[in-house]
């Protein structure tokens, strides 16, 4: 078992990478699919690296071919919220052609075991509910409504050849490995956690809070956090699920529990011990007020845990990849 290949689409990227650490440490080969758009070469340390395009079909083949895979991790994507609202066709194009091309791949070289990274972003803006995996799905910009579409053609793929897939919905991910091997940092970086960090350290002069007049406690958006670690847990015991015979799910991925912007900030000037340099900006289109996971299918089906996402780990473990250095392309 120790031989056999994953290919991890995105694994240069934030989650992909940890998922690569946690595939090594399961036995398996993780090999990095990325066009390193927005990954980062330094990021891929546990297993072969192929730079490639997924809206290359000639490149998917090849890393098909070369390896072996047998399964897919799926987590590249464009995925920032607000340029979807501006820009849909981008991520129409890139989602949804580069991940048909993918899935197409993998069915044509008998790759039929397929982890899909999706997003709560497909159910929209439902306030006041904790999200399960029956919740219906109304997505209010391009980057939802692309990941959706990417779930209809799997369910069309497993009804046509039998591509076994395990779906997950999440929405912020945080924290970062605690040994500082891999971590997080997008340029533009647009993740709250990272941005307070910034903040912290003089690398921004403040901290934009976008909407401060929601129908929330404290006037801020609200949303549940998972640690990355957790997440990427998650995905190895989704693959084993499939590995296992039990056929395709969908889970969602959190805690059932969230938190508000100005709690986020609250709880990092307390791991810091600094100060928080605030400015009070507009809402952006696009926000939802509050989208809270609930995962009790993922608790009872996979035997997932989400022991590392307290809001204190979870800015504890970037904060010690924060300091400890960035990547370079």
């Amino acid at each position: 078992m120790g031989e056999q290949k994953v290919l991890v689409t995105g694994g240069a990227g934030y989650v992909g990478s940890h998922a690569c650490k946690a595939l090594k440490q399961a036995g398996f080969i993780p090999v990095t699919f990325d066009n390193l758009v927005t990954g980062w070469q330094d990021a891929v340390k546990f297993g072969p690296f192929e730079r490639g395009d997924l809206l290359n079909k000639a490149d998917v083949d090849r890393a098909f071919k070369e390896h072996a895979p047998v399964a897919v991790m799926h987590f590249a994507a464009l995925s920032q919220v607000g340029e979807s609202m501006q820009e849909p066709g981008l991520y129409w194009q890139n989602n949804v052609m580069g991940s048909l091309n993918l899935i197409q791949a993998a069915v044509e070289h008998d790759c039929m075991d397929f982890v899909f990274s999706s997003t709560c972003a497909t159910y929209g803006d439902q306030d006041g509910v904790v999200l399960d995996e029956d919740s219906a799905q109304y997505p209010i910009n391009a980057y939802g409504a692309s990941k959706r579409a990417v779930e209809n053609i799997l369910t069309d793929f497993q009804a046509a050849y039998g591509l076994n897939h395990v779906i997950f919905r999440y929405f912020n991910i945080a924290g970062a490995d605690p040994e500082a091997e891999v971590g997080e940092f997008h340029q533009p970086e647009t993740h709250l956690i990272p941005l307070i960090l910034d903040a912290v350290d003089g690398k921004r002069d403040a901290l934009t809070i976008f909407g401060t007049d929601y129908d929330t406690p404290d006037g801020t958006c609200i949303r549940d956090y998972v640690h990355v670690c957790d997440l990427v847990d998650a995905h190895v015991l989704g693959m084993n699920w499939l590995k296992d015979g039990k056929g395709s799910r969908i889970f969602n991925l959190g805690t059932g529990h969230g938190f508000s912007v100005r709690e986020v900030v609250d709880q990092t000037r307390h791991v810091t011990n600094r100060p928080v340099p605030i400015n009070n900006g507009d809402r952006r289109p696009g926000d939802c007020t509050k989208l809270v996971s609930g995962s009790l299918r993922a608790v009872s089906e996979l035997g997932w845990s989400a022991d590392k996402s307290n809001m204190k780990q979870m800015i504890t473990d970037a904060w010690r990849w924060h300091q400890s250095g960035t990547y370079t392309k």
